[in-house]
């Protein structure tokens, strides 16, 4: 924080005494890159910003002297006043430049207090890894923090009929609400009336039936460093199906969590997939599923997305360390879920079997363990686990 407001007041000094070598310009680059995205991104979500008002921020933000990044809030409130009805969506984009853009998993045996959800607060970043380019072919602890670009590619047909299968196949669960019908339930709202029509007389006692409506759908997908072959597919896949679901919630599991279904939710698959690549920041990089899975179940409001919904995990569970983590995440996870549906790039194999010590522990409390090596393969195996579980 300290080093923003010191890189903000050089530029707010700049702007009248300009530096003449390139070193001095290179880094009033930086220190100006994230507040011209915060203004870009505000255009581009339809918020008004003129080249003045990110100017009066920049030299405000300088001569504050901000002691926590709170303080950088207020400026950006004071100076580019958003309205009432857009300082939800204010924050949320200043969230997602300043603050990260997701939540961080802490590592097994740290004691944290959890942040509200999508707000890290004070939330550090972890360090990153020495590593120069992981390859991806097996599991790490570190974290890497990456952005990616996701484009559409040569599954849309399996994808479009994904969307339209989807709405009449995913399961379906009785409501509380009733309605006219055959059924079990009497209809005395109806009885009544029918006497009256007919002097007191009825002839067959109207009844009613419970209405049905399609269950909560929860898909997790893992964005490590071993997964990096399928993630750009299974988000595409993810569309598809907060696009054709009633009520599905999508999130990103590696070093962090993050959810995605907000972005996912605009109709334009190449729109919702841009945003979506901005909101996650540890493509390719460790992998922590059982500490994602615990920061998941910790926050009252995403554990609730769970309670009786259909949970599908797309991962290789490649994870360093004991399977302590993610049996204990899983334990819980399969207590609020009505079926687990794990989905893996491995079992594509035919002769595929759990070989880690947390897939042979959790594998007891899987529904199903199915191919996710491709968004066709991901879509068939959610249609047909969802067609048997309505059988």
């Amino acid at each position: 924080m300290t080093d923003i407001s010191a890189r903000s007041a050089r530029s707010a000094r700049s702007a009248r005494h300009p530096a003449p070598e390139s070193s001095d310009s290179e880094t009033l680059a930086r220190a100006l890159k994230p507040f011209v995205e915060f203004a870009t991104a505000l255009r581009g979500a339809g918020i008004a910003v003129a080249p003045e008002q990110v100017q009066a921020l920049i030299a405000g933000v300088g001569l504050l002297g901000p002691r926590s990044i709170g303080d950088v809030r207020r400026a950006a409130h004071a100076t580019l006043g958003p309205g009432p009805e857009r300082a939800e969506t204010f924050d949320a984009i200043f969230d997602a430049v300043f603050l990260g853009r997701a939540l961080s998993a802490p590592a097994m045996g740290e004691a944290e207090d959890l942040p509200q959800a999508f707000d890290a607060g004070d939330f550090d970043l972890m360090p990153e890894s020495p590593e120069e380019d992981p390859s991806g072919a097996d599991a790490t602890t570190a974290e890497r923090l990456f952005a990616r670009l996701l484009t559409p590619e040569d599954d849309d047909a399996a994808l479009r009929s994904f969307a339209r299968a989807a709405p009449g196949t995913l399961p379906r669960r009785r409501s509380r609400r009733s309605a006219p019908g055959k059924g079990r339930l009497a209809d005395p709202r109806r009885a009544f009336r029918d006497m009256l029509r007919r002097d007191g007389e009825i002839s067959q006692l109207p009844t009613r039936h419970r209405r049905t409506r399609q269950r909560r759908v929860l898909i997790l997908v893992d964005v490590s460093g071993s997964m990096k072959a399928g993630t750009d597919g299974a988000l595409r896949l993810c569309h598809a199906l907060v696009q054709a679901g009633e009520r599905v919630e999508a999130f990103t599991l590696g070093t962090r969590l993050t959810r995605v279904t907000r972005p996912l939710r605009h109709r334009n698959r190449q729109q919702a997939l841009t945003l979506a690549s901005g909101l996650v920041a540890d493509w390719d990089g460790g992998t922590r599923l059982g500490e994602a899975l615990a920061v998941f179940l910790s926050v009252p409001r995403f554990a609730s997305f769970a309670r009786g919904a259909l949970a599908i995990v797309v991962s290789d569970g490649l994870e360093r360390g004991g399977p302590e983590a993610l049996t204990a995440s899983m334990i819980r996870l399969r207590g609020l879920a009505w079926s687990v549906l794990w989905l893996s790039p491995l079992a594509a194999d035919p002769a595929y079997r759990p070989e880690t010590g947390a897939m042979r522990a959790i594998l007891p409390m899987l529904d199903r363990l199915g191919d996710g090596s491709t968004p066709s393969s991901l879509a068939r195996e959610i249609l047909a686990f969802s067609k048997g579980a309505r059988a």
